[in-house]
C-alpha cells in the first residue's frame, strides 16, 4: 500500500504472453464511466422504487409495463412480442422473461401466443395491469419532477440526452470502431 493510502492494482501477464504488465494507482487512475453510471442508475432506481412502491411496483416493472402499453398503442393495439420488448429495452429474452414473471404471477400481464406464429409470444397488460400502471404513473411523475428539481431542468435534459446517446446503436457502433486493432 502507498503511504498516502492509495492501493495499486497490478495486472500480470499470462505465461508465454507478450502483453505488458500494468500497474494502476487507484488515486491516479482515470475515472471509470461504467462505475459512475452504475452508481447514478442505482441511486435513481432506488428513488423511483421508493416512489412506485406506493403503487406496489418497482421501477423496472413500471418501465416494462409502460413499454408494453407504448408498443401496443403504436401497433394499433396489437400486443408487442417478447422479442420487440427485449430489443426496445436492450436486454436478453431470458432477462425479460425473468422480469415479467412477477407481473404475470400477479395478473398484471398476460402472455399470449401470436395469432400468426404460435412460437412467438406477445405480452399484454390486463385490466388490473392497466389500473396498476395508471396508479403508478402519478407516483412516477412525482419522483420525476423531484429529480428534475434536484438536478435543474438543463442538467436533467442533458442527463437524458447522454443516456439516450449511450444506449443507442450508433454509440455501440462507435465503441466497436474505437477498439484497438488486433
Amino acid at each position: 500500500m502507498h503511504p498516502t493510502g492509495a492501493t495499486q492494482v497490478v495486472t500480470r501477464k499470462k505465461a508465454g504472453s507478450n502483453e505488458a504488465t500494468a500497474t494502476i494507482n487507484a488515486f491516479e487512475a482515470p475515472p471509470c464511466n461504467n462505475t459512475s453510471l452504475r452508481l447514478a442508475a442505482r441511486r435513481l432506481g432506488n428513488l423511483y422504487d421508493d416512489a412506485l412502491n406506493k403503487a406496489g411496483l418497482k421501477s423496472t416493472q413500471f418501465a416494462l409495463m409502460v413499454e408494453i402499453a407504448r408498443l401496443g398503442a403504436a401497433n394499433a393495439g396489437l400486443a408487442p412480442t417478447l422479442q420487440d420488448l427485449a430489443a426496445r429495452l436492450a436486454i436478453q429474452i431470458s432477462a425479460l422473461t425473468h422480469a415479467m414473471r412477477p407481473l404475470v404471477r400477479d395478473g398484471l400481464v398476460v402472455l399470449q401466443p401470436d395469432p400468426s406464429d404460435g412460437r412467438t409470444k406477445r405480452a399484454a397488460l390486463t385490466d388490473a395491469g392497466m389500473q396498476r400502471l395508471e396508479a403508478g404513473a402519478a407516483h412516477w411523475a412525482d419522483a420525476n419532477a423531484r429529480v428534475e428539481a434536484a438536478l435543474g431542468a438543463d442538467a436533467a435534459a442533458a442527463l437524458r440526452a447522454l443516456a439516450d446517446r449511450v444506449s443507442s446503436d450508433e454509440f455501440l457502433e462507435a465503441f466497436r470502431q474505437a477498439a484497438p486493432a488486433e
